[in-house]
C-alpha cells in the first residue's frame, strides 16, 4: 500500500491517536527520501498538517531547531532510526 492509502487507512479506522498517526506518516515519508536534502524539513511540515486536520496542534518538534548539529537533532536523528527499527 502507499503512504498516504495507509495514513487515510488508520485514520478512517482508528488504528492510532491522531498524534500517533502524524509521526507515522512523518516517519514513512522520511524513508521516502523525496530530496536530496530538506526530506526532515517536509516531512515535519506535513505531519504538522496533518495533526491539524485530525484536531490537534502541531507537533513540539517546531520548538527546537533540527536543522543544525545539536542535541536536539541528534535526539531526532536517533528517534528516526529508533523507528526504522520498529520503535515508533
Amino acid at each position: 500500500m502507499s503512504l498516504f492509502g495507509d495514513v487515510r487507512y488508520w485514520i478512517e479506522n482508528k488504528t492510532y491517536p491522531p498524534d500517533e498517526t502524524a509521526v507515522r506518516s512523518h516517519h514513512r515519508l522520511v524513508l521516502i527520501h523525496l530530496f536530496p536534502n530538506g526530506n526532515g524539513r517536509h516531512a515535519r511540515l506535513i505531519a504538522d498538517v496533518l495533526a491539524i486536520k485530525l484536531g490537534r496542534p502541531t507537533l513540539s518538534w517546531g520548538a527546537a531547531n533540527l536543522v543544525t548539529g545539536g542535541g536536539a537533532r541528534t535526539r531526532y536523528l536517533e528517534a528516526i532510526r529508533a523507528a526504522a527499527g520498529g520503535h515508533i
